[in-house]
């Protein structure tokens, strides 16, 4: 038994066992036990997973004829594997603490994936998943370039990224029209951005969503007048900026903010 890869999933199941390999050895070992497994599809990962005994691991499938198959091919799958939505799953109701995240995950919602852990930031302590190899990049990327952006950001901001390696589309089956890429996250010592969080993700998403023009244009919605535009901060394009100089941003936004109440 095969099972169809379905456009409407972005399913491309990684055939490459080299690569497999690379991407399950990339998890650290002695870290939390706990594992969740997120498009398993055949197993291709979960074959190597299952050999380590430094992790306990959990699995959630949204395909159902993945489903079938992995409980098919794995003994001991039941109760380890969810038919669910990730993106639709508390992670709560599988781990009560913190955990760990693997995956080959579906390149049409890596990005929402991204902002789902970032919602769980305090409880998801590492991520290894191989993504499209242009959101990768952009994830990795230092202040100062087009590729640099709002995950580039939101991401650095609380987690330390090691890109691991590229990867062609010969590995897969079927072949993506993209290059794909392996990378690591793994949580830094960071408790506290030092400023509002909830205005500091608007910061950023407002600044990039007019990324050509410099931040005293692109903020206007979220200036006041209480707020000095004549900061050289201003001047700039978000793509210039650090996590800790959109820090800063947000705490010059936010004073301005207030003064206005």
């Amino acid at each position: 038994m095969e099972v169809r890869a379905k456009k409407a999933l972005g399913q491309h199941f990684l055939t490459d066992q080299g690569i497999a390999m690379t991407i399950v050895d990339s998890l650290e070992a002695g870290g939390v036990r706990n594992v969740l497994e997120i498009g398993p599809g055949m197993g291709v990962l979960t074959q190597y997973l299952l050999k380590r005994d430094d992790i306990d691991l959990k699995l959630v499938e949204l395909d159902g004829e993945s489903v079938e198959y992995l409980l098919t091919h794995f003994p001991g799958m039941q109760g380890k594997l969810y038919e669910m939505d990730y993106l639709k799953l508390d992670v709560h109701l599988l781990f009560p603490g913190e955990y760990r995240v693997i995956g080959n995950f579906p390149y049409n919602i890596s990005s929402q994936i991204f902002f789902k852990i970032l919602e769980d930031k305090d409880r998801v302590t590492e991520v290894v998943c191989m993504i499209q190899k242009e959101v990768a990049d952009r994830i990795a990327e230092k202040p100062g370039t087009k590729t640099y952006g709002i995950l580039s950001v939101l991401l650095q901001a609380w987690y330390d990224i090691d890109y691991i390696i590229s990867v062609g589309s010969g590995a897969f089956c079927p072949p993506p029209k993209v290059q794909s890429a392996v990378i690591r996250l793994r949580r830094n010592g960071r408790s506290s951005l030092g400023c509002d969080e909830r205005l500091f993700k608007m910061v950023v998403k407002t600044a990039f969503n007019q990324r050509r023009k410099t931040l005293r244009n692109a903020l206007k919605p979220l200036l006041t007048d209480a707020v000095d535009t004549n900061a050289p901060i201003f001047d700039l394009r978000a793509e210039r900026l650090s996590v800790e100089d959109f820090v800063a941003l947000t705490n010059l936004i936010s004073k301005g903010q207030n003064q206005n109440v």
